[in-house]
């Protein structure tokens, strides 16, 4: 956990200095970049960085603010096989859209979120006790998060993540994460 917070500590002093696209390029430039770590239920690791594009709109309810977003990462897992610590790495390339409500009730700095997005595990991914039969899977998750700083440029978030094929073929194990994930607004 050590490498991680030392990664995004790395990660968003060069953001700090990076500049930003020239005009033609402002639709393609992310309005935030992240880090993620997490463990599996099957003695797995998981490490993922990527960018979000806020999606401009926020509606208001009863309850909070909603809004949105589309992220894109790229990230491996490390499996337990055999006994062996890190013996099966996959590559993991994502695309979710995200719904974000920032209930009233818990101030301006909480949010809570949910996307179901398009994930390419590659190769197929496989542990001691399971085996994915796709390499095109589905990843689900909720978050609970806080932005931190005065100018809430960053922010912390807990994720649970559930990886399957949705049944598009057998077996269908499908993989649980808890993740933690820092962010960095641009």
């Amino acid at each position: 956990m050590k490498r991680v917070m030392a990664l995004a500590l790395a990660f968003a002093g060069a953001v700090q200095g990076a500049p930003a696209c020239a005009g033609m390029f402002q639709p393609l430039q992310p309005t935030a970049l992240f880090l993620q770590a997490g463990f599996g239920d099957d003695d797995t690791e998981s490490y993922l960085g990527g960018a979000t594009w806020n999606w401009h709109w926020r509606r208001e309810f009863a309850i909070g603010a909603l809004s949105g977003f589309h992220e894109v990462a790229f990230g491996r897992w490390s499996t337990l096989v055999d006994g062996v610590t890190g013996s099966a790495w996959v590559t993991q390339v994502d695309l979710t859209p995200v719904f974000r409500l920032q209930p009233d009730a818990w101030g301006d700095r909480w949010f809570i979120e949910g996307g179901i997005g398009a994930n390419v595990i590659l190769p197929v991914w496989r542990s001691s006790e399971k085996r994915f039969s796709t390499q095109f899977n589905f990843g689900d998750h909720l978050a609970v998060g806080r932005y931190i700083g005065q100018k809430r440029v960053s922010e912390l978030a807990v994720r649970v993540e559930h990886f399957s094929n949705g049944g598009i073929d057998q077996p269908n194990p499908g993989e649980n994460f808890v993740q933690i994930r820092y962010t960095h607004h641009l």
